[in-house]
């Protein structure tokens, strides 16, 4: 299965030949402010089942944090993907930027420790005050 995703100008294109793996929704500050919104959805991919298919000259990226890098488009700022120097075998998703059903749905809520105190988590999915046992980048290998 091929996933397709794409920025908000379809200036960037990507695909993901592979499964996804530990999909969630990270209320740190950091995935806050990068996506405008209570938390950030995402999954990751093995970086080997990732390519750039067009537009990889719009991609930026953001050292948000020591050895984590963000990406974005230069031209419309969607947030991309998001790479780890601790763990460069991984690619992390932002889920909004895919074009197909990911096959995968949300299985926990990380950083709620920091959560935006406007929001009210009213899911039954497991939350974490920080990064929960198996789920931090290089978990999933």
């Amino acid at each position: 299965m091929t996933l397709h995703g794409s920025c908000l100008c379809h200036g960037v294109r990507y695909e993901i030949d592979g499964e996804l793996a530990l999909p969630g929704y990270c209320h740190c500050s950091i995935c806050r402010k990068a996506h405008g919104s209570a938390f950030g959805p995402y999954a990751t991919a093995k970086s080997t089942d990732f390519r750039w298919v067009t537009g990889e000259n719009l991609v930026t990226k953001y050292e948000s944090s020591p050895g984590n890098f963000r990406t974005f488009c230069s031209r419309c700022g969607s947030c991309l993907v998001g790479l780890f120097a601790s763990d460069p075998e991984s690619v992390g998703i932002a889920l909004g930027t895919l074009d197909d059903d990911p096959g995968v749905r949300p299985i926990a809520h990380i950083f709620v420790g920091s959560k935006a105190p406007w929001y009210d988590i009213t899911d039954d999915l497991m939350q974490f005050d920080e990064w929960p046992p198996g789920m931090e980048p290089g978990a999933a290998k």
